[in-house]
């Protein structure tokens, strides 16, 4: 009904935020503030290792007392890291993170990373759809083209 995620992907871009796992927490929360995203794909290398998110230094690090500053991403990213490809349908990917409750959501396709979602990106995409859906349906009643 509202595509697969390669269209989302090339609407809002295809460019992926990432940290090295050995980076300390405190630079990690930097990255987060300065590029306005809400997750970070922790790598190794090339290899995706896991996700550093908001919901991590919540929970693994302000409520645990921890000091972000000697703290590593590996010691509180999200280990259990899931991925789907472009052709995944829309509706798929927003199934997938409400059933696991998670905002972030990598794409790779042929073992490389090519995007991150986020529930915020499938919204918008949806919303988009609905409004040309709602225009078009105007259109045609109105007599419109």
């Amino acid at each position: 009904m509202f595509g697969l995620v390669s269209s989302v992907l090339a609407e809002k871009g295809r460019h992926v935020y990432t940290v090295e796992k050995t980076a300390t927490v405190a630079e990690a929360v930097r990255e987060v503030n300065e590029k306005g995203v809400g997750a970070l794909l922790v790598m190794e290398g090339r290899r995706p290792e896991g996700l550093f998110t908001e919901r991590d230094v919540l929970r693994r690090v302000v409520d645990a007392d921890k000091d972000p500053a000697l703290l590593r991403v590996a010691e509180v990213m999200t280990r259990h890291l899931i991925m789907i490809a472009p052709n995944f349908r829309v509706e798929e990917a927003m199934e997938l993170m409400t059933a696991r409750r998670f905002r972030h959501l990598p794409v790779v396709e042929e073992g490389e990373v090519v995007g991150m979602l986020s529930s915020g990106d499938l919204m918008r995409w949806v919303t988009m759809d609905q409004e040309e859906h709602i225009r078009q349906m105007s259109a045609y009643i109105n007599g419109g083209s």
